[in-house]
């Protein structure tokens, strides 16, 4: 297999030197990296490409790296139903770029990369319909950076006195800071099965 990802990759690199940044084999896979610009006519390529027909687009998500300039890595994964191949695309963005939208060319790509803006801010220019889409319309952040609270911004509840779901600002008292680190099972006053080996 490792084979013909490397001669897969070789042939991607040979083919398209506009957009290939680099290839490489990872964890039976071929990663390849591109330049945005070149984003859409590479994967038409990828999908039209006798050698490739990476028919299947299987996923969307993005990487954080905050210390990092530019800082998102957007990933895409395409599967090639006819050589049993699976592949990875990755290109590096900024939070000011804009990324080509490949819905047009993959039509399931769609609320995968309004998933991507939801959880990473990451903008794609021509996406038809870019808006949230696992997060309320008034949701502050993108709760999948680095840099995101986990405990988040608000807090949502539902108000038995007024009748209504409520949005108030998360505040945490002390108390649920603390932390003892006991595993749940040590304390216990009941003797597990196995355990009377130990203990004796």
């Amino acid at each position: 297999m490792s084979e013909a990802l490397a001669e897969l990759g070789a042939y991607l690199e040979l083919k398209r030197q506009d957009a290939v940044v680099a290839t490489e084999i990872a964890f039976g896979e071929l990663n390849v990296t591109v330049q945005p610009a070149h984003l859409e006519s590479f994967v038409e390529f990828l999908r039209d490409d006798a050698a490739c027909r990476f028919t299947s687009l299987v996923d969307i998500t993005a990487v954080d790296h905050p210390e990092r300039d530019p800082r998102f890595d957007v990933v895409y994964h395409f599967l090639s139903m006819y050589q049993n191949i699976r592949i990875r695309v990755k290109l590096a963005t900024s939070e000011e770029e804009m990324v080509p939208s490949i819905v047009a060319l993959h039509p399931g790509a769609n609320w995968l990369e309004r998933e991507v803006f939801d959880m990473f801010g990451i903008l794609f220019s021509g996406h038809p319909d870019l808006r949230r889409i696992l997060t309320d319309y008034g949701f502050r952040g993108h709760p999948l950076r680095k840099d995101f609270p986990t405990t988040g911004y608000t807090e949502v509840r539902y108000d038995e006195a007024q009748k209504r779901v409520v949005y108030e600002p998360v505040s945490l008292v002390q108390e649920y800071r603390q932390f003892d680190f006991m595993s749940p099972w040590e304390g216990a006053q009941y003797i597990l099965p196995g355990d009377e080996k130990k203990a004796g």
